[in-house]
């Protein structure tokens, strides 16, 4: 095997320059890899042959139209249904506003798969209102952005598609069945946390348990919980293709949002189209920009001496086990979640293999592992869209956050090493 060592520097090393800089990342894929061809002497309409073999991919097309769905459904008030729901179902616990906050996400995190979006739009209720009922404000907005993350496991999650997509033969109706799980223990393990808070803190229950109360509010969410059952029994069952399904949801998300809530009107619709637009233009230049960068590691062999390096380290399952995770929690802290999908990929997936860990494990390991490093500094986006929200300053959050991150590592270490918790459904649709 052939190394050449210049061109991996370039490639690699002028990537990470432009990401200390903060440079965009997408421009920082594309500009890195322009460089590394120049310098092979590669004629630079590779470059677009690439990326337009990037995206030219009928799985991916479910991207734009999950992102489309949770951008309609999150702006046409079902927000507020699901955090009723929320309060029905735990909120006569103590710290129920926390618990309602946690449950909230998971339901929320269904329909958004963003979370971004769950942040955004559950924090602008749900903090004021903790606030209001007394818990502090570091607090509330740490609950919110940690339980934010269980929306990048619940499906449908547009991240779980670029992942099926780049690791190759990965069923997406088996990836959306293995984040349920996952996302209850985290929901469980953060729920545990915020009740040794609140009994500590003395925050406040809410009302009395209703079984009336709740079928009621489940009636009323049905038609916003019913977007997911449309998506996930559609794929699974082989009715729709993930990107047939992510179309029917689009317009049906449209149809409750417009014609049943009636939280959206056609100007509404626009504004929401349009914010669709921008997020998916970032989405869509990087995973073709990420395509040129990912065939020029595959063409300089990047994966496998990586491998063999990491390998080298160690033939310890575990301790391998521990440094991928180790490996995806540092690039979370200076890289947003798709790119680290689409660049670790390829290089780390095979070394998961080699030790035992299935694929779709992996997937959601990597998911797991890039919503922690939503919530980490220098880049953690969701944590600076929560300190926006809740008016709380950067450290104080993060302050606040550092338990909960023990609750999200916890989870981490169990769906690492107990494969079940990821397969268990899958293999029962199998």
């Amino acid at each position: 095997m052939i190394v050449n060592s210049m061109a991996i520097f370039i490639l690699l090393g002028t990537f990470l320059f432009f990401v200390i800089i903060r440079f965009p990342i997408a421009y920082a894929v594309a500009l890195s890899s322009v460089l590394c061809l120049l310098y092979q002497g590669l004629p630079l309409s590779t470059v677009a042959q690439q990326m337009v073999k990037g995206i030219s991919s009928f799985s991916l097309m479910a991207v734009p139209f999950f992102i489309t769905m949770g951008y309609i459904m999150g702006s046409g008030g079902i927000s507020e249904k699901l955090i009723a729901l929320a309060n029905a179902c735990v909120g006569w616990m103590r710290g129920g506003m926390a618990m309602v906050n946690i449950v909230s996400s998971y339901f929320f995190g269904g329909i958004s798969g963003s979370a971004a979006a769950d942040t955004a739009s559950l924090g602008s209720i749900m903090i004021p209102m903790m606030v209001d009922q007394g818990y502090d404000d570091d607090f509330s907005t740490a609950v919110t952005i940690t339980s934010s993350c269980e929306g990048l496991l619940v499906p449908p999650s547009h991240n779980m598609v670029i992942y099926a997509t780049t690791a190759g033969g990965i069923s997406v109706g088996s990836l959306f069945l293995a984040g349920y799980l996952p996302a209850a223990i985290l929901a469980g393990t953060l729920m545990i946390g915020s009740y040794i808070f609140s009994v500590k803190r003395q925050y406040p229950k809410g009302d009395k348990f209703s079984i009336i109360n709740l079928l009621k509010q489940l009636s009323i969410s049905f038609w916003a919980l019913a977007a997911i059952i449309i998506v996930v029994v559609g794929v699974v069952g082989g009715i729709f293709t993930p990107t047939e399904s992510a179309a029917i949801a689009v317009v049906y998300s449209l149809f409750v949002s417009v014609f049943i809530y009636k939280g959206l009107n056609w100007k509404g619709v626009w504004k929401v189209l349009d914010q669709c637009v921008h997020t998916l233009s970032i989405v869509l230049i990087l995973i073709a920009t990420s395509s040129i960068f990912g065939f020029l590691l595959t063409r300089l062999n990047v994966p496998t001496l990586a491998a063999n390096a990491i390998l080298g380290l160690t033939d310890n399952p575990i301790l391998l086990a521990l440094m991928l995770n180790l490996i995806l929690l540092i690039l979370g802290c200076i890289m947003d979640m798709a790119p680290i999908i689409l660049i670790a990929t390829p290089i780390l997936l095979p070394i998961a293999t080699s030790i035992g860990i299935h694929p779709i494990q992996f997937g959601i390991m990597v998911i797991l592992n890039c919503g922690i490093g939503l919530l980490t500094p220098p880049v953690g986006s969701v944590l600076f869209i929560g300190s926006a929200v809740g008016k709380v300053s950067i450290e104080r959050v993060v302050k606040a956050t550092l338990p909960f991150y023990i609750c999200m590592i916890a989870t981490l270490i169990l769906v690492t090493f107990i494969p079940s918790i990821s397969l268990f459904l899958p293999s029962l649709f199998n």
